[in-house]
């Protein structure tokens, strides 16, 4: 019985402390992010750019959207130059780690000057510190205005459709 009881406790005391270094490593998580969102609207080129991996990938709100770190930064330095880039703030953010955190991938919406907005990405853990590895941004669209948007979209998008498959 004594056994029994011991292996409960050492059962209940990894899991509490599993569950802390989570916690910890969300803590981490949650300030890179806040951080970065903050760079840009203090338009901070360098504290935006430092925490993002060589292989980083933003994919913004237009179907054009793909920019590796080295395009996004060549983008993004006329705005930060000017002292305005853009302000995100976070409203709620989700996120999530693999089985021994090296990873984590996350879901936020954002009050941004595009109104709610959803961000989502992967951020890697290098050297002890987490650098984002993609970001993907999302205007969100009320559904009772769906329809209202896809006719707005369709004859942009419909040029677009038809340049991206005559690429294949």
């Amino acid at each position: 019985m004594k056994r029994i009881y011991l292996l409960i406790v050492l059962g209940f005391t990894f899991a509490h402390a599993q569950t802390n270094l989570e916690n910890k490593e969300r803590v981490k998580v949650h300030g890179v992010l806040d951080n970065w969102h903050k760079a840009a609207a203090d338009a901070d080129f360098e504290k935006y750019f430092e925490v993002m991996t060589p292989s980083f990938v933003f994919l913004g709100t237009d179907a054009s959207e793909y920019w590796t770190r080295s395009t996004f930064a060549a983008y993004a330095k006329p705005y930060f130059d000017k002292g305005k880039a853009w302000k995100f703030t976070r409203i709620e953010r989700h996120i999530y780690f693999n089985y021994d955190r090296t990873t984590a991938w996350f879901d936020e919406l954002l009050d941004t000057q595009m109104k709610i907005c959803r961000g989502s990405g992967v951020l890697l853990r290098q050297n002890g510190q987490w650098k984002i590895a993609q970001y993907v941004l999302s205007m969100t669209v009320p559904n009772e205005n769906s329809d209202a948007v896809i006719k707005i979209k369709t004859p942009i998008e419909d040029v677009q459709l038809d340049k991206i498959k005559n690429l294949k």
